[in-house]
C-alpha cells in the first residue's frame, strides 16, 4: 500500500522520468525474479514508469550496479533544464545549531540562486538574516543554484525562530496567503466522492497545513475527476504558480489527490459564480504569458502589480516585461500606477468610463442650468474599491477624447 501511495504522489507531483530498481536479487532464484519483474510491469501500467527500465541489483554481490549507474546517467541526460527563475526559494526541512557556527538551515533549492552575504527572508514569519556560509554536499561554496541540496549558515538567527515547512526567499519577493487556487486531481483509487468543505491536509514544499477544500462549481468530486478548486488554510503559505501540492485526508491519513497551483494569491471566491469558474478553467488550460490578461481582467478596479504577476504567472521578470509591452502598446492593459507598476484591463477602464458617462448624463438631466458636475462630486459616486488615482486617470482620458 505504501509503494502504491508513493507512486501516486510522484504522479501528483508531475514527475515524468524514472526507473525501477529491483533490490536483493541475491535472495531469490531466476524463476522468482522473472515473476516479480512481470508483476512490476503490470503495477506500473498507466503511470509515468510504464515501459521504463526495470533493473535487478544486489548490493551484496554488486550484480547490476554498473548497469544501474549507466541507466541513471542516460535518463538524467534526457531531463530538460529547469526554467530560469529570478526567485530564490528554499523550503526548510531541517534547522539545527552547530557549535562555533550558529543556526544552520538545510533544504533543496527549488529555484533561483543564493550567495554568501545575501540578505534572506523567512516566509511567512518575515524574519530577515544574512547568509554567513553555504555548503553543497559537505563542500563550502560561495554560491548555490536550483536543484541542489543546500545547507545555509545564518548570522545572528535564533534556531527557535525557524520552523520546518517555512520557505527562505529574498525579502519582498513572496506573498503569504491563507488561500490557494489549484487544479485538483482526485485519485481514482479513492472509494467515495469528496464533498465540498471537507477538511484536508495540504502538503507543499516541506509543510503540512490543515485546510478546507472549497468546490466552486459542484457539491462533490468523483474519483478520477480533475477540477479547479480553492483551498482555505489554517496558516499562510508562500507559493508560486505551478508549485505542486498533495492533499491527504484528515483521518485516517491517506493521499487523496493533488496537483499544480493555479493562483498562489487568489481572492476569496463565492461558489457557483460563472465568471470565476470560467477564469479558473482558462487558468487550467493556459500557462505563462497566456494567463497575464486573465489575471489582470479578473482583478477589476484593484488591478495587479508587476511583482504579484510574477507569482501568478511563474514568469521571470524579463519574460513578463517582454510579454507586457505589446499589451500596453495595444492598450489591452493600462498601467495605472507607474511607481508600483499596477495594471488594469481595458474592459475595466471601459466600464469605468461608461459609469462616469451615466453619472454625468444623470447630473445634467437633473441640473440643466448648472455648467457641469464638480470633479470631487463625480468621484464620490464610486466606492472605496476604486482608487482616486484611477478615477483621475479615467477623467483625463475622457477629456482627451
Amino acid at each position: 500500500p505504501q509503494t502504491r501511495e508513493h507512486l501516486e504522489i510522484c504522479t501528483l507531483l508531475g514527475i515524468q522520468y524514472g526507473l525501477v530498481v529491483l533490490t536483493k536479487i541475491d535472495m531469490v532464484d531466476e524463476e522468482w525474479l522473472e515473476l516479480v519483474i512481470d508483476d512490476i510491469s503490470g503495477f506500473t501500467q498507466g503511470t509515468f514508469l510504464e515501459d521504463q527500465p526495470v533493473l535487478p541489483v544486489s548490493s551484496v554481490t554488486g550484480q547490476g550496479i554498473q548497469a544501474f549507474a549507466e541507466t541513471l546517467d542516460t535518463i538524467s541526460a534526457q531531463i530538460p533544464e529547469r526554467p530560469p527563475s529570478n526567485i530564490f526559494r528554499l523550503p526548510i526541512d531541517r534547522v539545527f545549531t552547530m557549535k562555533g557556527f550558529g543556526t544552520v538551515i538545510t533544504g533543496t533549492l527549488v529555484s533561483g540562486q543564493i550567495q554568501v552575504g545575501d540578505t534572506i527572508m523567512i516566509y511567512p514569519s518575515a524574519i530577515t538574516s544574512k547568509v554567513r556560509g553555504l555548503q553543497v554536499h559537505n563542500q563550502s561554496v560561495e554560491q548555490a543554484s536550483s536543484g541542489l541540496r543546500t545547507a545555509i549558515n545564518f548570522q545572528g538567527l535564533e534556531k527557535a525562530a525557524v520552523n520546518r515547512g517555512e520557505v527562505l526567499s529574498t525579502p519582498g519577493t513572496l506573498k503569504p496567503s491563507y488561500m490557494v487556487d489549484g487544479a485538483i486531481h482526485y485519485l481514482s483509487s479513492n472509494k467515495k466522492p469528496l464533498k465540498n468543505r471537507t477538511q484536508v491536509r495540504f502538503h507543499t514544499g516541506t509543510s503540512e497545513i490543515l485546510g478546507i477544500l472549497i468546490l466552486l462549481d459542484r457539491d462533490e468530486l468523483l474519483p478520477g475527476d480533475t477540477v479547479a478548486a480553492q483551498i482555505r488554510l489554517d496558516q499562510p503559505v508562500a507559493l508560486v504558480r505551478d508549485d505542486r501540492f498533495v492533499l491527504r485526508s484528515y483521518s485516517p491519513v491517506r493521499t487523496i489527490g493533488g496537483g499544480p497551483v493555479l493562483n498562489p494569491i487568489p481572492a476569496k471566491h463565492k461558489r457557483f459564480r460563472a465568471d470565476t469558474n470560467a477564469i479558473l478553467k482558462a487558468l487550467m488550460e493556459n500557462a505563462g504569458e497566456d494567463t497575464i490578461t486573465l489575471h489582470i481582467d479578473a482583478a477589476g478596479y484593484q488591478g495587479v502589480s508587476f511583482s504579484d504577476l510574477i507569482l501568478m504567472t511563474n514568469l521571470s521578470e524579463k519574460r513578463l516585461d517582454t510579454a507586457l509591452q505589446p499589451l500596453l502598446s495595444q492598450q489591452t492593459v493600462i498601467q495605472i500606477d507607474r511607481d508600483k507598476r499596477i495594471y488594469i484591463h481595458q474592459n475595466t477602464f471601459a466600464a469605468l468610463k461608461k459609469q462616469m458617462t451615466d453619472h454625468l448624463a444623470r447630473y445634467h438631466k437633473e441640473n440643466p442650468l448648472r455648467a457641469g458636475m464638480p470633479t470631487e462630486e463625480l468621484k464620490s459616486k464610486f466606492t472605496s474599491t476604486v482608487s482616486a488615482r484611477l478615477l483621475s486617470q479615467v477623467i483625463v482620458q475622457m477629456a482627451k477624447e
